[in-house]
């Protein structure tokens, strides 16, 4: 029988005031229920908040090194449990089991990482032009922050928003999507096991539609952090904004995977299939598109459909699968919406294109993985994110050509480019509209360690992960101190 989750409020796993929970559905299997989570209100949210006030003050008093302490404690309770978490993750958001693994070392990592900025948040000092001063620069948190995170990672992307925020010595409320919670409830178990002091952390389940506005409006929120659509969060933007309040966004993408004619064949097919289509293409950093090099472009293309028709498709639990369901019925619909459209607008199909049926599909949201070619830069699986396993590929004159292209919509999180000309690399690098420049490699691969965000449409505000994460959670007050009087 599946387990009902409680909001985690002061400590504690509390039922909404609403009395509703709604239902959490096995993608690759829609008669399994996986769990059930609590339809929050308004006034849960007010109290989530409430409780993050006043705990706030003598969180900020731990000694960061203190605080840090507590998130490595926790990454170590999360990596004994990694594999159940992990079939926690493929059971309900439905990508394949080693991927949700590698997640949940991610999320391990990431705590570890943050654990270890608890002693190095450091300001700097600064000589003064004035004789007996001295001037330095430190960082304080900034109070009580909203966090809102999707479903497509549900343990990396709540575990780089908390821990940087954590760390910085604010305390949170977050709300994660409603198709994927159960991730957040594993990662708040083991912060609450590690020893986090109550109302340091508080989770909230429900509708946007319901919660998203007081998640965003509540007088005691001094930030709010938000992955998802762009349509949310600029919408977001237009309420944080008239505050005054830090807003950090991270959105859409159209990526591209130049390819050019010195690339080995064999080892780009294999990085655009990667990027393309692992993890169903429910990734705001997969390639949606192939950006071909015209003289390899014949020979690339059959290899590349070659290889996709390869791909195993199915629950994400069996082994040698490849690829697992979208996550829901309405994500699944968007997909097969697009691909009619690459067909109505002139696209060319080379593989995949339906719904997968059969005794092993009839039950899951399973789409081929499929690929369009004759795709012109205005059609419109060329200009929107389709988020699931669609490709387009496209050829290009030359490197110019293949630059102009890549950078004509209106998106900007990430690139790749591959090719062994050091040339072409560094020219790439400079004239490419991305925030994240990738080289010889898919461009969904990215580390905890290094700046997360785009340019354009796809991000506005501070990165995400790294070091400079803290940055956005934080703010530095100048000191300047006359000791010689």
């Amino acid at each position: 029988m599946a387990e009902t989750y409680g909001n985690f409020i002061a400590g504690e796993w509390v039922q909404a005031s609403s009395g509703k929970v709604f239902d959490s559905i096995n993608p690759a299997n829609t008669d399994e229920l996986v769990a059930r989570y609590q339809s929050s209100t308004a006034e849960d949210v007010k109290n989530a908040f409430d409780v993050a006030q006043k705990a706030q003050a003598a969180w900020a008093a731990m000694p960061a090194p203190n605080r840090g302490i507590l998130l490595m404690r926790a990454a170590e309770i999360l990596e004994k449990r990694a594999d159940s978490v992990a079939a926690d993750m493929t059971r309900e958001e439905g990508k394949t089991l080693p991927e949700a693994k590698g997640e949940v070392v991610r999320a391990v990592n990431i705590f570890r990482y943050f654990g270890g900025e608890g002693a190095r948040l450091s300001g700097e000092t600064v000589p003064s032009e004035r004789d007996g001063v001295f001037a330095c620069t430190f960082r304080k948190p900034l109070g009580v922050v909203s966090l809102l995170t999707p479903w497509n990672f549900p343990i990396a992307i709540p575990a780089w928003k908390m821990a940087p925020a954590l760390i910085a010595g604010n305390t949170v409320v977050i709300k994660p999507a409603s198709l994927a919670p159960l991730c957040t409830v594993r990662l708040i178990e083991a912060l609450h096991e590690a020893g986090l002091p109550k109302g340091v952390i508080n989770m909230v389940t429900g509708s946007g539609s319901a919660i998203g506005d007081e998640l965003i409006t509540n007088p005691a929120v001094k930030a709010v952090s938000f992955t998802g659509s762009c349509e949310v969060g600029n919408g977001i933007q237009r309420k944080t904004v008239q505050r005054g309040i830090k807003t950090q966004l991270e959105m859409g993408g159209k990526n591209p995977t130049i390819v050019l004619r010195d690339a080995d064949l064999n080892m780009a097919t294999d990085i655009v299939v990667n990027g393309a289509f692992f993890s169903t293409g429910q990734k705001c950093t997969a390639t949606s598109r192939a950006l071909i090099e015209e003289a390899i472009f014949e020979d690339f293309a059959k290899l590349l459909v070659e290889k996709t028709r390869k791909l195993r498709v199915g629950s994400g639990m069996e082994k040698g699968i490849d690829i697992g369901p979208c996550v829901d019925d309405g994500q699944m619909q968007t997909v097969l919406r697009y691909i009619e459209i690459g067909k109505k607008e002139g696209a060319k199909l080379l593989c995949g294109g339906n719904r997968l049926t059969g005794a092993a599909y009839d039950k899951g949201y399973f789409v081929e993985p499929t690929i369009f070619s004759e795709v012109t830069p205005e059609m419109t699986i060329a200009q929107e994110e389709i988020f699931g396993p669609v490709l387009a590929v496209v050829p290009v004159k030359d490197f110019d050509a293949g630059i102009q292209m890549a950078n004509n919509v209106k998106f900007g999180l990430s690139a790749s480019l591959l090719t062994n000309q050091l040339n072409k690399v560094f020219s790439y690098i400079n004239r490419i509209e991305a925030g994240l420049i990738i080289v010889n490699l898919p461009s969904a691969g990215v580390e905890y360690q290094l700046p997360f965000g785009g340019t354009k449409a796809s991000s506005t505000g501070f990165r995400e992960q790294g070091s400079v994460a803290v940055d956005f959670y934080s703010e530095l007050r100048t000191v300047y101190l006359k000791h010689q009087i």
